[in-house]
């Protein structure tokens, strides 16, 4: 990768962190194909649609879509919100997690849907005024615990309903991923590398010995995923944290910013990269192909 390479790498990932779009189009919530919606909003977050496998979530800098395996985009919810840190929960599919920004300008708080979507209220503001939660996770190991990145590392034991700062947040940090094994620990993508807190962000440590900037971490079924600059997407066993598995190191310029992992099988992804692609692997992230390709 040239240097150019990486310095747009790091335009393009601070971009979507920190939710600058630049001339990303208002009519974007009018659009009804997934092509269409990738060449004017930018993409937040994915889910996979619990009420039909076969759709994929979207929160979006202009509301919150619904997308078919063909492409068709749908507006699930009437409000045309700028959806930060969406997380659906881990074992009710009808509830879903976000932050954000609304239209008119402002922070949204903890946000959640028990309706798919469709509608959305604040559970909290959050531990310090009214959050905007970039990075937002739901730990798998105990869906009352939350963890969520606004001036420090918050965090909800409550479901989200009250927040305290659980410590600084690491430096460049770009996302969070709640352990599915411990709900005390939470991994984070950096700048400067993958790193892990075994005390629910109070202190952190490196999770793996590459230095090199990590644009993507995710738990599931006991297993980690990151994306690193330079290796591409990898996987470990939670238990086995010193052994790392390269999945996929085909993605040249390219990088994965959010993953999504199928309930219902493991070996089901759907991804977002930074050219705003949304793709989808059938065998565990060993290999890619577009959504809606025929």
């Amino acid at each position: 990768m040239t240097s150019n390479s990486i310095k747009r790498w790091f335009f393009v990932l601070w971009a979507s962190v920190m939710g600058v779009t630049g001339a990303i189009a208002s009519a974007a919530a009018e659009e009804t194909t997934l092509d269409g919606l990738a060449r004017n909003t930018h993409f937040h977050g994915i889910g996979i649609d619990p009420g039909d496998p076969a759709r994929i979530l979207l929160a979006t800098h202009h509301g919150f879509y619904r997308v078919a395996a063909d492409g068709g985009a749908e507006l699930v919810s009437s409000v045309k919100n700028d959806f930060m840190g969406f997380s659906p929960h881990p074992t009710d599919p009808a509830i879903l997690f976000s932050s954000g920004h609304p239209a008119d300008g402002g922070n949204l708080g903890f946000l959640v849907s028990k309706d798919g979507g469709a509608t959305w209220e604040q559970v909290s503001p959050g531990a310090s005024g009214t959050a905007d939660f970039h990075s937002l996770d739901v730990s798998p190991a105990d869906p009352q615990t939350i963890f969520g990145s606004y001036g420090g590392l918050q965090v909800s034991r409550d479901g989200g309903r009250s927040w305290q700062m659980a410590g600084p947040a690491p430096d460049g940090l770009i996302d969070i991923a709640a352990s599915s094994v411990d709900a005390n620990r939470v991994y984070a993508a950096t700048r400067v590398g993958l790193v892990v807190s075994g005390d629910g962000g109070g202190t952190w440590e490196p999770a793996h010995a590459a230095i090199e900037p990590v644009s993507m971490v995710e738990s599931h079924g006991g297993r980690l995923y990151a994306f690193i600059l330079g290796q591409g997407l990898i996987s470990m066993a939670e238990n086995n944290p010193t052994v790392w598995i390269a999945l996929n190191n085909a993605f040249a310029d390219r990088y994965i910013l959010h993953l999504a992992i199928d309930p219902a099988n493991p070996e089901r992804m759907v991804a977002v990269t930074q050219e705003n692609e949304v793709l989808t692997s059938a065998d565990g992230g060993r290999t890619w192909s577009a959504w809606g390709a025929k």
